[in-house]
């Protein structure tokens, strides 16, 4: 994948893991019914989300992981 890519997906993350964060922060109101989408759990997905592709961007620019010594 490459960097605009990369740059493209990690923004929508970002924003849906604010609007999910700022949906599941509101009140509920009993007189509209429980709600059913899970938005907590939409933004933990958004931000595991978020952190493989700013790893992803960390290899992008040359970042690499240190050899593994047995």
């Amino acid at each position: 994948m490459d960097l605009n890519a990369t740059l493209i997906l990690l923004v929508a993350a970002l924003a849906v893991m604010v609007f999910a964060g700022w949906r599941g922060a509101q009140p509920p109101n009993p007189f509209k019914g429980p709600r059913m989408t899970p938005w907590r759990f939409i933004m933990l997905g958004a931000a595991a989300l978020a952190l493989l592709l700013l790893i992803h961007l960390a290899t992008l620019f040359g970042a690499e992981r240190a050899p593994w010594i047995p």
